[in-house]
């Protein structure tokens, strides 16, 4: 059985009909020039999620390729206005319809186009980071599509749980744009974590469809479109991971009740400053964040490497596709700046718990490595401790207005 890669249709005016041009963006130009006529000049046409042109060309696909891979995404998951939720992804399809779309009421009054609503102006309607008010940002909106969460109650490399997103969702990520959507319905919550999941789930496996065309042999430019190949080898593994997410959950060891606070905070700076934690070498010697500040995350570090490979690239037609990709659709690389632990701001969370998994993991997309297998775990309490005794320790060498005047240094 076949799982034939076709335009869903819709209210768009295309039918069944795939994109006939070459190439994604020539492609989505004969589908938006069609919606255009079909609709009038009056009406806007619908949303459409912006292809993966950096991976595209920097893979160097060619058009018939690219287009295939467009092709099959608006097969699998459908367009912004109207999602498709295959079996195999576990996603509940009503809620992507309660998130997906543009912002409106149906006849009872219950709002839909959620994540248009709130969260497309900074992530982009496809979740790639390039919503209209991104490159304003410090730092940029996580761009979904590689499938790494930052903030979360599982292992490094594991997807975060259903109640990592939740949590984020209702308390924003503090020190950033990110807000709290605390005032949202549990019900509009759910629907928006589902459309992120739907999202990042999307993004992968368009990653893994580009890659797919390295393994073909010979010339061949076709990618097989049986439900083993598309479901299978380029689904099944990115839904795999989500679906584990529950089952990766850090085991945190309970604080002892007769702690001796002022001891643990001692041990933790010691730790702090040791060889083994190192956490000096980022977050400093005043802990303000003024270590090691030259490296990037994992969202910015490919176009930093994409830029050096192409400096010298002799072909020039591809040169100055290169350029024009990543003035459209890449934003500009920023070193990520070390947490300045004086100001008591967490953006993962700042419940001692939040810090446990941050030290125990590190932070995944981001240079902080992970105390797990270096330091035991349960004196990643002391070093909790003494992280959250900084905003406060006087000891001769910040003095109650110094902080403020250091951290402004840097």
């Amino acid at each position: 059985m076949k799982l034939t890669p076709t335009v869903p249709t819709g209210c768009n005016g295309i039918g069944n009909q795939p994109p006939r041009a070459t190439g994604f963006q020539s492609a989505w130009s004969l589908v938006l020039l069609t919606i255009f006529f079909a609709t009038g000049c009056g009406a806007t046409p619908p949303a459409w999620f912006r292809p993966n042109m950096v991976k595209a060309t920097k893979e160097k696909l060619s058009a018939q390729r690219e287009q295939q891979v467009a092709t099959i995404m608006l097969a699998m998951f459908g367009t912004p206005d109207d999602p498709v939720a295959l079996p195999e992804t576990g996603l509940d399809e009503a809620k992507l319809r309660l998130a997906a779309g543009p912002v409106r009421s149906n006849i009872v009054g219950r709002k839909n186009g959620l994540y248009r609503e709130h969260c497309a102006h900074c992530h982009g309607i496809t979740g790639d980071a390039l919503g209209p008010t991104a490159a304003f940002l410090n730092p940029y909106p996580r761009d979904y599509r590689p499938g790494v969460f930052k903030f979360k109650s599982t292992e490094r490399a594991d997807k975060p749980t259903h109640s990592d997103l939740v949590r984020l969702l209702k308390n924003g990520a503090p020190g950033t744009s990110m807000p709290s959507f605390a005032l949202l319905s549990e019900t509009q919550i759910e629907a928006l974590v589902e459309y992120v999941k739907y999202l990042s789930i999307r993004g992968e496996t368009e990653f893994n469809l580009m890659g797919a065309f390295f393994e073909l042999e010979g010339e061949e430019d076709e990618l097989p479109l049986g439900r083993d190949f598309l479901v299978g080898e380029m689904l099944t593994p990115v839904t795999e991971k989500w679906a584990a997410a529950a089952g990766a959950r850090i085991p945190v060891p309970e604080m002892p009740a007769d702690l001796d606070l002022v001891a643990s905070v001692a041990k933790g700076r010691a730790l702090f400053y040791g060889d083994k934690a190192n956490c000096v070498k980022c977050h400093g010697p005043t802990a303000l964040g003024d270590g090691q500040a030259n490296d990037f995350d994992d969202w910015n570090k490919p176009i930093v490497e994409w830029k050096k490979e192409i400096a010298g690239e002799k072909d020039s037609k591809f040169l100055a596709r290169a350029h024009r990709v990543l003035d459209g659709d890449a934003l500009k690389p920023r070193t990520i700046q070390p947490r300045n632990l004086r100001l008591g701001i967490y953006r993962g969370g700042r419940r001692p718990l939040d810090l446990y998994y941050r030290i125990h993991a590190g932070v995944n997309g981001a240079p902080m490595p992970a105390a797990k297998g270096t330091i035991p775990p349960e004196d990643i309490w002391d070093i909790v401790n003494y992280v959250r005794s900084l905003p406060y320790e006087l000891d001769g060498e910040l003095g109650a207005d110094r902080p403020m005047v250091a951290r402004d240094r840097f």
